[in-house]
């Protein structure tokens, strides 16, 4: 059977649906319908319903979906309905940021190790985490059999990290450091690149006008 590629922006939107339903139920709503979740993220319904059709059929003709259920559907779909074992490397300011950043764990990605190469930092905690010496990345990761690295560190040293991670046994890794990077094709890479994305925005604010 072939089979079905889900476009990746379909999946972004997900995420975005499950926020809103988590706003949504937390507000003791009980039902909403597509135009209503539209409405709230910025998408039409059409778009919705389409996301959705994806994985299958949910709620009902007339009434509309369950809050609750159609959230769940969503967090399952996404791989959010358990704990996911997260280790930080690198804690410069962005990498501090991210180590303290509560929405983190709320969606279930618990950073459970956290690495520096500067001995200042080494011994000190944040968020009850103790932050390790680089050289103890590879036991520590197995031990606490961690599936996703974060990596924050200058681009110098940002290959000769994911290396590690990946031979520690990481599966995915979100990556910060302005670099490309080569990766095993069985490795979920995803790259954040924030100077890129406000460039973005720079050109589309300057528009015609500066060229």
């Amino acid at each position: 059977m072939k089979t079905l590629k889900i476009p990746e922006a379909t999946i972004i939107r997900l995420s975005v649906y499950s926020r809103h339903l988590t706003d949504v139920d937390r507000k003791g709503i009980i039902t909403t319908s597509s135009g209503e979740i539209a409405d709230g993220v910025g998408v039409s319904p059409a778009q919705v319903r389409k996301d959705l059709a994806y994985f299958g059929e949910f709620g009902t003709r007339g009434v509309g979906y369950n809050v609750k259920d159609l959230r769940q559907h969503i967090m399952r779909i996404l791989g959010l309905g358990v704990d996911w074992s997260v280790t930080l490397v690198g804690v410069g300011n962005l990498g501090l940021a991210l180590s303290t950043y509560k929405g983190f764990r709320d969606r279930g990605f618990v950073i459970t190790s956290i690495f520096d190469a500067d001995p200042k930092k080494i011994g000190t905690k944040i968020e009850d985490v103790e932050v390790l010496p680089i050289e103890q990345l590879e036991t520590v990761v197995k031990q606490n059999s961690t599936q996703i690295g974060i990596v924050a560190v200058p681009a110098s040293v940002a290959q000769e990290t994911v290396d590690k991670l990946i031979k520690a046994g990481v599966s995915a890794i979100l990556n910060f450091a302005p670099v490309v990077l080569n990766v095993p094709p069985e490795i979920e890479l995803r790259n954040v690149d924030l100077a890129v994305n406000l460039e973005v925005l720079t050109f589309n604010v300057c528009g015609q006008r500066c060229y």
